[in-house]
């Protein structure tokens, strides 16, 4: 149990310092390709700071722990969006292109209702993990495409973010920080979540409760890092962008890859409880998106708040019911 502790002191640690280099490199490179924040914020910082989503699902399935890997990537997009996108609002306000930023949240409300359709018979088998990664393979080429577009379709609001800073690192420092910052966020993350699942399995909690609450939360902070050393460098697209890509990567990625593995049986819990309430939280949050008619779109400290209250209601839901549990 001490070395357990210490795992997490020591994972946490390493995770904000690597969080703010792999951030560097992201912003830096945006400028060097003149990529929009929102792209580099879904595709780099988005994806990269899901890696240890996946590599904890992926072992999961691999050794036989089908709740932990289902678990990881739904309570890592519950995380992402109640208490990571909550904290960073409640800290900052944030601005960015509101019509970008409807369409992404749009596609993503899309994706996590669609995913519903492949739980309904109680596994992820490999047929439905290819489903799956399709469309992600799909987003990603679009990404790229419009990365490539001309000078004037990615100078507008939705460069604001990245646009608010010159360059501090040239292109090859800026790759480097990309990854080296990655293997150390991947690296860190395996350190607090293994301190984390350690101390939770002792409980004798299980595993689709683990992975919903101690492993998402944990496999999260890297984004909560990133959110956070973002803002400081009022990279507001860059925020959201890491949010939504994460949550788009850990839908049809994460659980993809998972159920490629190995097929994934789904808890009853996880239809009746646990999506529902990722759901609600990203058609919530594309309301708030589209309050905004304004070429920029503002999330508020009281939507933040809203946001967080829901994830903590719902973890609050979970621990009382694991710890209900072995009662009856």
């Amino acid at each position: 149990m001490l070395m357990a502790g210490l795992a997490l002191i020591a994972g946490l640690a390493v995770l904000i310092w690597s969080a703010e280099r792999f951030v560097d490199g992201a912003v830096a490179t945006a400028h060097h390709f003149r990529l929009p924040g929102l792209i580099i914020g879904t595709v780099i910082v988005g994806i990269g700071t899901s890696a240890p989503e996946f590599v904890v699902s992926g072992l999961a399935a691999w050794s036989g722990q089908p709740g932990l890997a289902i678990g990881n990537a739904y309570g890592s997009n519950i995380a992402n969006i109640g208490l990571i996108l909550g904290l960073t609002l409640l800290l900052s306000p944030i601005i960015v292109a509101s019509g970008v930023v409807r369409r992404e949240l749009a596609l993503l409300a899309a994706v996590t209702l669609g995913s519903l359709l492949l739980l309904l018979d109680g596994t992820i088998g490999r047929l439905d993990a290819a489903l799956l990664l399709v469309p992600l393979i799909g987003y990603l080429g679009l990404c790229v495409r419009q990365a490539r577009r001309p000078t004037e379709h990615v100078s507008g609001p939705a460069t604001a973010g990245v646009e608010t800073e010159p360059p501090t690192l040239g292109l090859r420092g800026a790759v480097a920080w990309l990854i080296v910052g990655l293997i150390l966020l991947v690296a860190s993350s395996r350190l607090l979540v293994w301190g984390a699942v350690t101390i939770a399995t002792t409980l004798g909690v299980s595993d689709l409760v683990i992975g919903l609450t101690v492993v998402a939360v944990g496999t999260s902070l890297p984004e909560l890092a990133s959110s956070i050393s973002a803002l400081r460098r009022n990279a507001h697209d860059l925020v959201l962008g890491n949010v939504l890509g994460s949550n788009l990567f850990n839908t049809l990625g994460v659980v993809g890859v998972a159920g490629l593995i190995a097929p994934i049986d789904i808890e009853p819990l996880v239809v009746q409880r646990d999506w529902p309430v990722m759901m609600a939280m990203t058609v919530l949050l594309l309301l708030f998106a589209m309050r905004w008619r304004a070429p920029r779109a503002r999330l508020s400290r009281l939507e933040g708040g809203v946001l967080l209250a829901i994830f903590v209601g719902y973890t609050t839901w979970l621990v009382l019911g694991a710890l209900a549990a072995p009662a009856g």
